[in-house]
């Protein structure tokens, strides 16, 4: 089991493994999202390089990826025990990672006596990393810090165990089979972490899939409404999966986001290897659910998938092109919401969806960039937006807020709306409350108040519902 010569502590070597452990991310995972971010046909040669087992992968992707040693999320507690620990004695980085990515975070951290790592040939974990161990210690009594079922094969012939962030079971088996010394835990609770991981407050924006239930006076139908609610889970289930995935691209930028460092997969509270198993989980549920409804649903849902997954790769870091892109991925929801329930799509609606979220989506860009001003920093990283964009963005935004007003006047003023409601007068009532919904929505901008989506910001916002109450009463008075 456990080596149990009582030597002095100050006399026997520390051994920490890297990956779960001293850093709450995965160095693989990692690197390789970097690589696909920046060339998303390197996943190819990827396939390749793993037939010939993990350490060339490992190898061959460090060797193509960099990663910000200053902003990876690291144990703090555990690393606070660990620079004690270094003043006392030896510590060694001993990780499963290449050496290439690990040697700079020794080096950045100054605390250890040398490094153990893959080379490319030699994949250091479990069995193998224990042998390069007694190799140090000239097979002699070693203590050893980790997190993973590998490293029950190291705990079990190291005089003490240290467990950092303990996968399921670990402790335990670790405390069968060892002498734990310490435990280190800062994760919290697996449950909280998940639902902010997949977003599930943003579900609320697929509640746009149901507006053409509302426009096309199906509320009373029970077949739409049960389309609608499947639509709904299905858009939910597949857009978490590309939170997910553009979560796993962003780990860089967001590290360095005054907001962004707090999600789940930044901060180092969920697994990143977690995320790359949950995303296609998600979207063949999502795409499951989709395919019960009419054929023109799920191919509407898979292009809003490409044009998601567009966004993440490739068109976020262009100016202007990002926002209507993101104004285009709100209106695909409408547009699928039709599909679902099978009615025709209104060029009217169309219109107005594509100019309030043109609004809304410049938006979020305003307040990202007063967020930095606040910060005093000039640009946005990551997108190709600077501090002194704002006079522009924001009247571009304000101007499209109006412009969807002035589309919902000219549909009043149309003979479609006579079609469709018996006292159409009674729709003007609408102009004024979108007109106030649409300025205060800037104030609130402007004045730094609006700190997420604009969307979701208005779900909970109550001023926004007693706006959405009225104007939907005003609506059902009017038909």
């Amino acid at each position: 089991m456990h080596d149990a010569t009582d030597t002095a502590d100050t006399a026997v070597p520390l051994f920490v493994d890297l990956d779960g452990t001293l850093l709450k991310s995965d160095l693989l995972v990692e690197s390789a999202f970097a690589l696909l971010k920046r060339a998303p046909l390197m996943i190819f040669p990827m396939l390749m390089w793993l037939l010939h087992g993990k350490a060339r992968l490992k190898a061959e992707i460090a060797q193509r990826a960099s990663l910000e040693t200053a902003a990876l999320p690291f144990q703090k507690d555990f690393l606070a025990w660990l620079r004690d620990e270094a003043a006392q004695r030896p510590v060694w980085l001993a990780s499963a990672s290449d050496a290439r990515l690990v040697t700079p975070i020794a080096e950045y951290l100054g605390l250890f006596a040398g490094v153990l790592a893959s080379d490319g040939r030699r994949n250091l974990a479990g069995a193998h990393k224990r042998e390069a161990i007694l190799e140090v210690t000239g097979g002699g009594a070693f203590d050893y810090a980790g997190n993973a079922r590998p490293d029950l094969a190291i705990w079990a012939r190291a005089r003490r165990a240290v467990v950092v962030n303990p996968e399921p079971g670990i402790e335990r088996a670790a405390r069968a089979g060892a002498r734990v010394e310490r435990v280190f835990d800062d994760r919290p609770p697996a449950l909280r972490a998940y639902l902010r991981a997949l977003r599930v407050h943003q579900w609320m924006k697929n509640l746009l899939l149901g507006v053409p239930v509302l426009t096309a006076h199906a509320w009373s139908d029970g077949d739409a409404i049960g389309a609608a609610i499947v639509a709904f889970v299905a858009f939910g289930l597949c857009a978490s999966a590309t939170y997910l995935l553009n979560d796993l691209l962003d780990l860089p930028a967001d590290r360095v986001h005054p907001s962004k460092s707090r999600r789940p997969l930044a901060a180092g509270d969920l697994p990143l290897m977690h995320a790359v198993l949950l995303m296609p989980a998600l979207l063949a549920t999502g795409l499951g659910l989709a395919a019960t409804l009419p054929p023109a649903f799920p191919l509407t849902l898979l292009a809003y998938l490409v044009l998601t997954v567009s966004y993440s790769l490739h068109f976020k870091t262009y100016m202007l092109i990002d926002v209507i892109l993101l104004a285009g991925l709100y209106t695909v929801r409408i547009v699928a919401g039709a599909f679902a329930i099978d009615v025709a799509v209104s060029s009217w609606l169309l219109a107005f969806s594509t100019f309030i979220f043109m609004s809304l989506a410049l938006v979020k860009r305003c307040s990202e960039l007063l967020t930095l001003e606040r910060l005093q920093r000039t640009a946005a990283r990551g997108r190709d937006y600077r501090v002194s964009d704002l006079p522009c963005l924001g009247a571009m935004g304000v101007s499209s807020g109006y412009l969807a007003v002035l589309v919902l006047a000219l549909f009043i003023d149309s003979p479609g709306s006579v079609a469709h409601y018996t006292h159409v007068w009674v729709l003007w009532l609408l102009c004024p409350l979108m007109l106030y919904w649409v300025s205060r929505l800037w104030i609130k901008t402007w004045r730094g108040e609006m700190h997420e989506d604009p969307l979701v910001y208005s779900l909970r916002d109550r001023a926004s519902w007693i706006i959405l109450v009225a104007m939907a009463a005003i609506t059902v008075a009017a038909a």
